[in-house]
């Protein structure tokens, strides 16, 4: 059995949800309140990625299930990749990061080397 406990965000990943929050959908600023009040559980991704879930105090865990509140691409380079901010039955459930030309990446981007994900630009 794992010992190991929920820890607060650090700044960057804090700043990092908000920033992708205040930048997202329509409806993703009424999750600012949550990510107040965000966990980031033990979980980490198999491949090795910067994904991060989240749990909210005095909530359970939220169910399996993805809905984006703000997705973004992020470029190194020749590198794309693409980070999205979602939530589950109503609660803030984490960042994911996936490559989408090379790996995943590795660590969190910070917000200021984000863009927005424009689906068809050519």
């Amino acid at each position: 059995m794992s010992t190991e406990h929920n820890r607060p965000l650090t700044d960057a990943e804090r700043d990092l949800a908000r920033w992708m929050l205040e930048h997202g959908t329509e409806e993703a600023r009424q999750y600012l309140d949550q990510l107040k009040l965000a966990e980031v559980t033990p979980w980490r991704c198999r491949c090795g990625c910067a994904s991060i879930n989240f749990q909210i105090k005095g909530h359970a865990e939220a169910p399996p299930g993805a809905q984006i509140l703000g997705e973004f691409l992020l470029s190194d380079g020749d590198l794309q990749s693409g980070v999205f901010i979602y939530s589950s039955g109503g609660l803030l459930s984490g960042i994911e990061v996936y490559g989408l030309v090379g790996d995943a990446p590795a660590l969190l981007p910070r917000p200021q080397n984000l863009s927005a994900f424009e689906f068809g630009s050519s």
